[in-house]
């Protein structure tokens, strides 16, 4: 008996704790375009990686250059000229293909430069957000924004323009 009504009561509490939870969505995507830091930052990046774009094509317009140039001599060239024209067409691909690692990899300058611009404001965000549910006591809040599987939430728990007024941009 004791045992029984022990186990209810622990299963009672357990539900009255699920149940005492609170939980919030932000939308990211709403917010990230309601500051407008974000939207220079990402104005800047695609500046910068239109310009390092066309370094990259400057260079593969000289190889394609090259190689026509190649082509139409190559029944001139000796077999010495051939292997040479060839080293230095194959020399300016792989130039180009190493600024594009350089520039675009996965640890390229890009995003680097993306990592310095955004974090501020990702580092931002996230302290307004973490102070709001520090004040109001929400123990979870989803990101609308990413898709996840949320299939329907109430407006109410929506803080999105909360996290903007905290950070000082009204909506």
């Amino acid at each position: 008996m004791k045992r029984t009504f022990l186990t209810i009561a622990l299963t009672l509490i357990g539900i009255l704790s699920i149940n005492a939870q609170k939980f919030a969505l932000v939308d990211m995507e709403y917010i990230l375009k309601n500051v407008p830091a974000y939207e220079r930052a990402n104005e800047q990046l695609n500046q910068i990686s239109k310009k390092w774009e066309g370094e990259v094509q400057s260079i593969l317009n000289e190889v394609e250059t090259l190689y026509r140039k190649y082509q139409s001599e190559s029944v001139f060239l000796s077999d010495t000229q051939k292997t040479k024209a060839e080293e230095a067409i194959v020399a300016k691909e792989k130039e180009a293909s190493e600024l594009k690692k350089k520039y675009f990899g996965a640890e390229g300058e890009l995003f680097k430069k993306r990592q310095s611009l955004m974090a501020p404001i990702q580092d931002e965000i996230y302290g307004a957000v973490k102070e709001i549910c520090e004040r109001k006591g929400y123990q979870l809040v989803l990101d609308r924004a990413s898709g996840g599987s949320i299939i329907y939430a109430s407006p109410k728990i929506d803080i999105s323009d909360e996290v903007l007024q905290r950070l000082g941009y009204s909506h």
